[in-house]
């Protein structure tokens, strides 16, 4: 039977574009109506979020401890750059062991893939080439764009003290979200073509969600639309890869 979903979506962005406003909207609809109309089926999500939250809990309580903190340093940098790489080698280890312990998982499911990046730290183009071939090879890429401006005005709107820790309603500090993200390498990321991105030597596929008027935020009905017309383009590209 021919495949009417994604097997795996990457939805990546600036901090804050509305990438996990979209994923609770996919979540809201039910399995027929996500697939007929966004090509995604039931599905799993994978996201960094919660994997370097923990990490930056486990400082804290090693630091209460009188203990060396093991990820980050007291203003909350990574104390190695490539623990944002372990990162992604940690998404790419889970989703192994979804499919190994569900073989026939793609025929029904999609992995929807969620992670920020910025050039301070390697870029999405050093993120990506962390992903194995396979991963690659099954996924499409859907990029949130906004501008650095939005991205600033929305991560500093969206932040809830009481819960810094949710997908929602994180956020970071000014100085902090400048210096990890202000800087992107998308434009150069995906310069070589307008529809696909080679990644160790796979051509993966990509469409861009245009945001900087923030349909993700009370607008269903623009969010529904705009989603459908992009993805609906991202899946023509998606069937159409060689």
């Amino acid at each position: 039977m021919k495949s009417t979903t994604f097997d795996i979506l990457f939805v990546i962005a600036r901090p804050a574009a509305g990438k996990s406003e979209i994923i609770h909207y996919l979540k809201s609809l039910n399995d027929a109506s996500r697939r007929t109309r966004y090509h995604i089926g039931s599905f799993d999500e994978f996201d960094d979020f919660p994997m370097l939250w923990t990490w930056f809990e486990e400082d804290a309580i090693l630091e209460g401890m009188g203990k060396p903190r093991l990820h980050s340093d007291k203003q909350g940098y990574f104390k190695y750059d490539y623990l944002w790489h372990v990162l992604i080698e940690r998404l790419a280890l889970d989703y192994g062991k979804l499919i190994r312990d569900q073989p026939e998982y793609h025929t029904m499911g999609t992995a929807i893939v969620e992670f920020a990046r910025g050039s301070e730290h390697g870029g999405f183009a050093r993120a990506f080439e962390h992903f194995p071939a396979d991963m690659l090879r099954r996924g499409a890429i859907l990029y949130i764009g906004v501008s650095w401006e939005e991205s600033l005005r929305k991560n500093r709107r969206r932040f809830n003290p009481n819960r810094p820790d949710s997908i929602l309603e994180h956020a970071l500090p000014d100085e902090k979200i400048e210096r990890l993200y202000k800087e992107s390498d998308w434009s150069t990321f995906s310069a070589g073509a307008p529809d696909t991105i080679i990644i160790n030597d796979v051509k993966v596929p990509y469409a861009i969600f245009e945001n900087e008027d923030d349909v993700t935020t009370n607008q269903p009905d623009q969010l529904a639309a705009r989603l459908k017309t992009t993805l609906d383009l991202l899946w023509r590209r998606y069937c159409d890869r060689s």
